[in-house]
């Protein structure tokens, strides 16, 4: 165990865009075993020489770099989906309308039966069924 920690003393380890590539590798060799495409399991071999290479490399300023690069356009992305997960699953605890009068999402407790809701931007007040 010393003598790995020796090792990788110096060396990069594994980042994002490390995991990304590993996990692009796995998906290329699963869609190349379902569809018996022999083609895609050897281009799996690329993103996970590329995950080795980058996690054993002594070059620690260029792999930060590339894992910068990498983190701004995967950061947006990365937020989207967490923002419709978020979204699924308030769907289950809470119920959604808009005001009549100017169009504002109102977010209202599910299993309450009949309440009246009022608008917070304009003050306009309708019953719905929850």
């Amino acid at each position: 165990m010393d003598r790995f920690k020796k090792f990788m003393e110096d060396r990069t380890g594994v980042d994002h865009l490390s995991l990304a590539l590993l996990i692009l590798s796995i998906v290329l060799v699963l869609i190349g075993m379902v569809f018996r495409w022999s083609m895609v399991r050897f281009l799996s071999l690329i993103p996970l020489v590329l995950c080795y290479y980058r996690a054993f490399s002594k070059n620690k300023l260029k792999r930060h770099q590339e894992n910068i690069l990498f983190l701004k356009y995967w950061y947006p992305i990365q937020t989207k989906m967490m923002n419709k997960y978020r979204h699924l699953k308030a769907r289950r605890q809470y119920k959604y309308f808009k005001c009549k009068e100017c169009g504002q999402q109102l977010r209202v407790p599910r299993k309450k039966g009949k309440i009246e809701i009022t608008c917070p931007k304009c003050r306009h007040t309708f019953i719905k069924k929850t």
